[in-house]
């Protein structure tokens, strides 16, 4: 038994000479090695102090031969942003050059002209590259969870699951009209001189609008008006927002061709709703209720830093994040989905889930709904479901 209640259910099936190197009284074992049903086989590694780390389970098993079935893992791990500040790991590569003596060295940025004159003398410089070595906060701290871990919570599996993923598309216009301008971009820009590129493109549209442009199915009368429209004058005169468009249609009763297409817009993260109930039997475990309760409480919320009855400080910690696991006789559960990496978004805990204010001698209520929130901190990709974290189910 741990202290509180938790019983370490999802472990039953560990050698039993394992349970020595766990002591109950202050559970502080620095290493212990665990064996899961099939032969897989954990070293968990605790940090100095690690004895205020816990497992809390409900509900506690009545006797050595009860099943609580399938069971919900959820493992609280303590925040720890990326080494670098930002988690892109961006490298700028052929941007500065040095000067001065070593030890007192100065950076100077590499100029158009420096870069040119090189060109000439058969020297080039590359160009400058900006190189991304990327670390998400799912695969950041599960790496280091065994030295992150603060506790863990076994609950029994909730009776409504569901996974939903999604992406965002969305719709996307490009006229002839824009497609020409990007074409007319792309044609000067083809200059190894950037500067002389943009003023290439400016004096190409100029002359567009001057001299005009044939564009089928259109008499000169309208193109001079698309004309005027593209080039600002009919707005001026107007004194209104005259578009090509708008002169098209009063014209000809046509309106340019906007190719519409649906296009992938972005990526979402997940969120996972659960509503866990409690109905404690006995004392034991009416206190590990509470203190599932309160962990989740304290976990979810920031931390101050600075602490003298308010928070004392500049800045504020973000809170512990969580990783989910649903588990089968305590190893990972064959069918159901995995998780990335989660913040408990949202907790609300009914303390009269019976439909009264009913409670045991001791205060306890007789039954308790606690609903959570999950989100992850990433969203997930293709590439995700050929890696060992999309386990052996149907992956994310």
């Amino acid at each position: 038994m741990i202290p509180g209640g938790g019983d370490q259910s999802f472990y039953d099936s560990f050698k039993s000479n394992e349970a020595k190197e766990l002591n109950p009284e202050t559970n502080s074992g620095r290493e212990l090695l665990r064996t899961l049903k099939g032969g897989a086989t954990r070293q968990v590694q605790r940090a100095p102090g690690s004895g205020e780390k816990k497992v809390y389970s409900y509900p506690e098993k009545q006797g050595p031969s009860q099943i609580t079935g399938d069971r919900f893992l959820i493992k609280c791990i303590q925040f720890e942003p990326p080494d670098d500040g930002s988690g892109l790991g961006l490298e700028l590569n052929n941007a500065f050059y040095k000067t001065g003596e070593p030890g007192k060295e100065k950076l100077n940025v590499i100029t158009a002209g420096q870069r040119e004159a090189n060109r000439k003398a058969g020297k080039p410089i590359k160009p400058l590259q900006l190189k991304l070595n990327p670390s998400d906060a799912s695969m950041r701290m599960g790496a280091a969870q065994r030295r992150l871990m603060k506790y863990m919570i076994e609950l029994p599996i909730p009776q409504d699951l569901n996974d939903s993923n999604s992406v965002t598309w969305g719709e996307d216009k490009m006229n002839a009209l824009e497609l020409a301008g990007l074409a007319v971009a792309g044609e000067a820009m083809k200059n190894e001189n950037p500067g002389e590129a943009m003023m290439n493109a400016g004096r190409l549209a100029i002359e567009a609008f001057n001299t005009g442009i044939d564009i089928p199915g259109l008499n000169s009368d309208t193109q001079a008006g698309v004309r005027a429209a593209l080039s600002g004058v009919a707005i001026g005169a107007l004194g209104s927002n005259v578009t090509p468009q708008s002169v098209i249609a009063r014209s000809t009763g046509q309106i340019l061709n906007n190719n519409l297409e649906l296009l992938f817009a972005g990526v979402n993260l997940r969120t996972f709703p659960y509503s866990i109930t409690f109905s404690p039997r006995s004392s034991t475990e009416a206190e590990t209720v509470k203190q599932i309760i309160k962990h989740l409480k304290m976990s979810m919320a920031p931390k101050a830093g600075e602490f003298n009855g308010t928070a004392a400080g500049v800045f504020i910690k973000s809170p512990d994040v969580f990783m989910l696991k649903y588990l089968k006789d305590g190893a990972d559960h064959p069918f159901l989905n995995s998780f990335k990496m989660c913040a408990l978004t949202g907790m609300t805990v009914s303390y009269t889930n019976a439909g009264t204010y009913t409670t045991y001698e001791d205060g306890t209520p007789v039954n308790i709904r606690m609903n959570l929130t999950f989100k992850e901190l990433n969203p997930i990709y293709h590439e995700d479901y050929a890696t060992e974290g999309a386990g052996p189910g149907v992956g994310y």
